[in-house]
């Protein structure tokens, strides 16, 4: 490979680490032309990106982001290598559990770079699934906000009616327990 187009492609890894927060290192190495066909399918169909990179290029630039975490994520670069970048953090994770089954445990999981943190190992694939994403966080966080509301106002209509003297019984009555 010339130098003029490893730097090309060194700067195409740069470019997508840094516009995609979340990667995941796959090796799909034995799946047919059916098989990949399906997959490449199934991450566009969930925004996920995937590439088969070469792994000395991968290495270098990992090298070059000087990053602790990421530095952990060199061992597993051996063999065949597909990288999917996403913007959720477990989308990818997922989707490698949900394929494993229809396509013969592939593709597998070497690693993954998730929420600035690494996981190394296939093993790591059920914490990966457990991350939760942003608008799921959010929905947790609004349906905590929501419960108090919920039970002053189910307090309300079954305690005392909907006029304010219902409203001070109940609250009174919740202060004393």
């Amino acid at each position: 490979m010339k130098k003029e187009l490893k730097d090309q492609v060194i700067e195409t890894i740069s470019a997508q680490l840094k516009q995609y927060p979340n990667f995941y290192l796959t090796d799909i190495a034995g799946l047919n032309a059916k098989d990949t066909v399906n997959l490449r399918r199934a991450c566009f169909g969930e925004n996920i990106k995937l590439t088969v990179v070469k792994n000395t290029l991968f290495k270098h630039v990992i090298k070059s982001m000087e990053n602790e975490e990421l530095n952990q994520l060199i061992p597993v670069l051996a063999g065949n290598t597909a990288v999917m970048y996403s913007e959720s953090p477990n989308a990818p994770a997922k989707l490698i559990k949900k394929l494993q089954k229809d396509l013969a445990g592939k593709p597998e999981l070497k690693g993954a770079y998730v929420q600035e943190c690494a996981f190394v190992g296939a093993d790591k694939l059920d914490e990966l699934c457990a991350i939760k994403s942003k608008e799921e966080l959010i929905g947790d966080i609004i349906s905590l906000l929501q419960s108090p509301m919920r039970n002053v106002i189910s307090a309300l209509q079954n305690g005392g009616g909907q006029t304010i003297a219902g409203l001070v019984k109940t609250l009174s009555e919740k202060e004393e327990k």
